[in-house]
């Protein structure tokens, strides 16, 4: 059995989990209504990497006899007001879901929880490698987006990115 606010922050990061995916397609439907079909694409494997996060942590739960209690998931509320609102938008959003990552983590450290501690070392690792993968996309757009050259290439850079599921064991 889990601690009884580790299984709470739990459920509710499966829920963020879940808004980071349609926050990641809503992104996704902006840059295909753009016309920069690799922004789309790249931001539609952000949203399947978020829902299979949701999906491990529904499982860990699930592995450790606790109840899973899906939550109303908001509907996206970003207004884009130019082609590089979407790469802040999201950096930002990674930079919140790694504070809740954090406080998973410090919540089982807190209570000698060391198995869900380990599951989310995995996390916390992954975060990173988000938070980087999004401060990239926005160093990449800055030195490209503004040369209709270049912004072309970097869309077909990010149409050339293949979707790697997580190799987390539970």
């Amino acid at each position: 059995m889990l601690d009884k606010n580790v299984s709470r922050l739990i459920n509710e990061q499966v829920t963020a989990e879940f808004y980071s995916a349609y926050l990641y397609l809503d992104f996704a439907n902006y840059y295909y209504d753009e016309g920069l079909d690799g922004f789309g694409h790249w931001y539609d494997i952000q949203a399947q990497e978020e829902r299979d996060h949701a999906m491990l942590m529904r499982t860990y739960l699930q592995n450790n006899g606790e109840k899973v209690k899906f939550e109303a998931i908001q509907k996206p509320d970003k207004e884009y007001r130019s082609l590089e609102d979407p790469l802040k938008f999201g950096l930002e959003h990674e930079e919140y879901v790694t504070s809740l990552i954090n406080g998973i983590y410090k919540a089982a450290k807190d209570v000698d929880d060391f198995r869900t501690m380990q599951c989310f070392d995995w996390f916390v690792k992954e975060q990173g490698e988000e938070e980087k993968s999004a401060d990239d996309l926005i160093k990449k757009f800055k030195l490209f987006g503004n040369d209709p050259k270049g912004l072309y290439a970097l869309n077909q850079e990010l149409l050339a990115r293949v979707y790697t599921a997580p190799s987390l064991v539970l």
